[in-house]
């Protein structure tokens, strides 16, 4: 069973501030996550395979090596670059 504490203390752990009038409403969402997540683990496994609905083999290209851009090409649209590198902020 899902708790006001539990939402709270995973909110914390998130780093997620939750206003007080919203916490019933995440804790009954989140016990019908679980319930359904429960659900899910509790269906009964058949035998019969269902990977391969489509019957499709190997759907994935081959990788193919083609020429890239030149890198003055690329930076050239950068507002700020050094060492053929894009520069950015640090936000801290």
């Amino acid at each position: 069973m899902v708790t006001r504490e539990d939402v709270e203390n995973i909110a914390l752990l998130s780093k997620l501030f939750v206003p007080e009038e919203e916490l019933d409403g995440l804790t009954k969402s989140m016990q019908e996550i679980i319930d359904f997540a429960d659900a899910i683990n509790n269906a009964p496994v058949s035998a019969e395979g269902f990977d391969n609905i489509n019957n499709l083999s190997n759907v994935f290209r081959e990788d193919e090596v083609v020429p890239s851009y030149p890198s003055a090409e690329i930076l050239k649209n950068a507002p700020e670059q050094a060492e053929d590198h894009f520069l950015v902020r640090n936000r801290e």
